[in-house]
């Protein structure tokens, strides 16, 4: 395979999904038959246009392999099976451009936060794809991450369209990207990528093992109404960092937070390889019950992997808790716009509101990393 991809010729069409998630509360926990409404414009031409609504269950449907090979102890088969199936939907010309060599180091790198227009992907966009093209990527990701962690993604990515009901930019889930570098194998590694405005997940694979780092996970606007439902992509994470900090005593307080101001990130998009010297306060300063908080903020991370990934990934966490440093730039007052920082031997993590855009606390910038381990170093080598 070539290295070299271009653009692929087009109309961005439009892909509109329903994602129901709860104002406040934590998303669906892993292992939930959640009944996820997905509803997809048609993109192409060629009587492919209008809305296809399906009804997919987490253990149902284009889910089903992944869901037996969980069972088993092993979710790499049905990931390798719903990318082989995404790549049967597709024409020899999407092919070339949606494949990359494993080799080709610039295309796992190749994502950011800006918008279309303003920072050049390469891969297949949404939106020139049909609903059935779109639906078989969709179930890469299922099979990939936890309920929860799609259900995340899924609100995130959708908060793009709200955004572009307000004009400017090219906003919109027509404009986010994905490709395979690598070929799907259950032996051999490879990667899949997918992202855009606020939101790119690089999944990489090798054998029984996945890791999910770099990726942002970030949304704007980060509330918004879906009908008549609230939607809150990483309210649960919000509420539980804020909670956190707020059960700190005085003197525990006065080491993590360390600014009255919110910062921006410091191991965002094109900051790879780069690491932060860990700061604020050590859990192993914590008292139980803050510990146990912590670790259940710093698993809204590790559970965003599949199950049986996400086990050992938090383990990881867990063994390392002692070591991890929690940081806070802001006020602490709940609602407001404050920054927070999670480091530790195998994760780096950040949250951060910006201004841009009006009410700093609606527009997140977020980083989930692993010093040891992005695009899958530790696990490859």
């Amino acid at each position: 395979m070539s290295s070299s991809r271009g653009r692929v010729a087009g109309t961005p069409g439009a892909a509109v999904f329903a994602q129901k998630l709860s104002s406040g509360a934590r998303l669906l926990p892993a292992g939930v038959a959640a009944v996820l409404l997905v509803a997809v414009a048609g993109c192409g031409g060629g009587g492919e246009g209008g809305t296809v609504t399906s009804t997919v269950t987490a253990s149902s449907g284009a889910t089903s392999s992944a869901s037996t090979s969980a069972a088993s102890g092993d979710a790499t088969p049905g990931i390798v099976a719903a990318a082989n199936a995404f790549l049967a939907t597709l024409t020899a010309d999407e092919k070339f451009h949606v494949l990359f060599d494993w080799s080709d180091t610039a295309q796992k790198a190749r994502w950011s936060n800006l918008p279309q227009g303003l920072y050049q992907r390469d891969g297949l966009m949404v939106g020139n794809l049909s609903t059935e093209k779109v639906n078989a990527f969709l179930a890469v990701m299922k099979a990939t991450l936890s309920t929860e962690g799609y259900q995340r993604v899924v609100a995130e990515w959708t908060a793009d369209d709200q955004l572009a009901t307000q004009g400017g930019m090219s906003y919109g889930k027509q404009y986010y990207w994905m490709a395979i570098i690598g070929e799907p194998s259950g032996t051999d590694p490879w990667q899949w990528q997918f992202g855009g405005h606020h939101v790119t997940v690089n999944a990489t694979i090798h054998g029984s093992q996945v890791a999910l780092t770099p990726s942002f996970i970030g949304a704007q606007p980060a509330t918004y109404k879906d009908n008549a439902t609230t939607v809150r992509p990483l309210g649960d994470i919000e509420d539980e960092a804020f909670a956190l900090v707020n059960s700190l005593d005085s003197t525990d307080r006065s080491k993590a937070v360390l600014g009255t101001s919110p910062i921006d990130l410091v191991l965002g998009p094109g900051q790879d390889g780069k690491t932060i010297q860990s700061e604020g306060l050590p859990a192993s300063e914590m008292s139980a019950d803050e510990q146990t908080a912590f670790l259940k903020l710093i698993d809204e991370y590790g559970g965003l992997v599949n199950d049986e990934d996400a086990a050992s990934r938090e383990a990881q966490l867990k063994a390392d808790l002692p070591k991890t440093y929690f940081a806070w730039y802001g006020p602490t007052a709940v609602g407001s716009a404050a920054y927070f920082r999670v480091t530790g031997p195998h994760i780096a993590v950040e949250y951060s509101p910006q201004s841009m855009g009006g009410d700093a606390a609606n527009h997140i910038h977020g980083i989930y990393r692993d010093p040891t381990n992005d695009y899958g170093a530790a696990i490859t080598s």
